[in-house]
């Protein structure tokens, strides 16, 4: 008979020392974080972040513009009256204060709101990914607009989204390309920025909103309507939200933000959606953050009766260094460019002759201590190169006409 010899024992220290050098492999990241890049509008900001660059890339308001006397007081008052109440936790839905100040100035504006109507949010930005958790399942196809701005992009595709650009022109977004596309790619919703859109500065007129909505109610489409920038115009009169006109009641979500009228760092923005959905994304919030600081909501509602004066002064400064840029641009691009003229925003759009290629020749234009962001990374589909975005509000006039003289220099360098 055979006798299987037991193997030897090892020292229990070989042991500890194998197991301590045999590592496995880390398991790998989701899907979905290596199929979304970065913004490339963020490595621009960092790329240029020397105070000599004059600096027409970022959407960043006027710091020197900001009522840091104003915001400090609010913060004040609320921490001599109720600090216990502000260094607590909220509710996920918000604080009654702002969200019923809000609601009353959306209703003046003429879209009738009830402070239950409303979530608010950390930045508007959240609001729109809290509506990519509640509406979309991976795979779902998304309407956006031709070009569109760019953290939206990122938005739908995390959520691993198909995102399908809608043709449009000069006055925004097509309604019967818009149809054509609901019929035959039965998206779940269209993203849209109508007023002062970013990356273009255009609005969406009163006719073409109205013929949005009636897309949406009688082919069933779901509209998310970012308006950040409304409450930004310098000239024309303002046209009402899509989620006023007849068959939008129902089906539109919309989106509001304090960074660009008091200021980005507090990070307050707010939803408007129908009960359903708002619920969804009080979820969808509760698992993300449990709620927007209490602090900042309460400093906010009481920062809302001087608002508008602010605001005022913002716009006019604005509007001034809006026409500064249009003044220099003849002298700074290429002949054959074209422009627009926004009405308001922050944003100003070219195109360049079609032999330019706006990404390439941004390296050497920041050599020249100027920056702006190419228009390729807005695009859903196939990019028109020959495309930029200018922000104008960051900069005084002076320091624009200064930077527009740089970017002519290393346009033709």
């Amino acid at each position: 008979m055979n006798v299987i010899e037991p193997a030897p024992r090892r020292p229990a220290t070989a042991v500890a020392t194998d197991t301590a050098t045999a590592t496995a492999a880390v398991p790998p990241f989701a899907a979905r974080t290596g199929a979304v890049g970065g913004s490339p509008v963020r490595d621009i900001l960092a790329v240029t972040a020397r105070p000599e660059v004059i600096n027409f890339a970022g959407g960043l308001p006027a710091p020197e513009l900001f009522d840091r006397e104003g915001i400090a007081a609010a913060f004040q008052d609320v921490f001599a009256e109720t600090p216990a109440h502000a260094l607590q936790y909220s509710t996920t839905e918000g604080e009654p204060s702002l969200r019923g100040g809000l609601a009353a100035r959306m209703s003046a504006r003429g879209l009738v709101t009830d402070a239950g109507d409303l979530l608010i949010t950390s930045g508007s930005q959240q609001g729109l990914s809290l509506l990519a958790t509640a509406l979309l399942e991976p795979g779902d196809t998304v309407l956006v607009e031709d070009p569109c701005y760019l953290a939206a992009l990122q938005v739908f595709g995390l959520a691993g989204a198909r995102v399908v650009a809608v043709p449009g022109d000069a006055d925004g977004v097509d309604p019967l390309a818009l149809e054509e596309l609901v019929a035959r790619e039965r998206p779940k919703l269209f993203y849209t920025v109508p007023t002062f859109q970013n990356p273009t500065g255009r609005t969406l007129p009163a006719e073409r909103r109205a013929a949005v909505a009636e897309v949406a109610a009688r082919c069933g489409l779901w509209i998310v309507e970012d308006d950040p920038y409304g409450e930004l115009r310098y000239e024309g009169e303002r046209v009402p939200w899509i989620a006023s006109y007849p068959g939008a009641e129902d089906r539109t979500a919309l989106l509001g933000s304090f960074s660009k009228v008091m200021a980005p760092g507090i990070r307050l923005g707010w939803l408007r959606a129908p009960v359903d959905l708002r619920r969804g994304c009080v979820v969808a919030k509760q698992a993300a953050d449990l709620h927007t600081p209490t602090l900042n909501q309460l400093a906010a509602a009481r920062y809302l009766t001087g608002l508008d004066a602010h605001v005022a002064r913002v716009r006019d400064a604005y509007r001034e260094r809006r026409d500064a840029m249009l003044a220099g641009l003849p002298g700074a691009l290429p002949e054959g460019s074209t422009w627009n003229r926004p009405e308001g925003g922050m944003f100003l759009w070219a195109r360049l002759p079609e032999s330019y290629d706006t990404t390439a020749l941004l390296p050497k234009v920041v050599q020249q201590d100027v920056a702006y962001v190419p228009g390729a990374p807005f695009y859903a589909g196939e990019p028109d190169r020959s495309t930029l975005r200018l922000c104008f509000v960051t900069q005084t006039p002076e320091e624009i006409g200064e930077g527009l003289k740089r970017l002519g220099e290393g346009l033709r360098g």
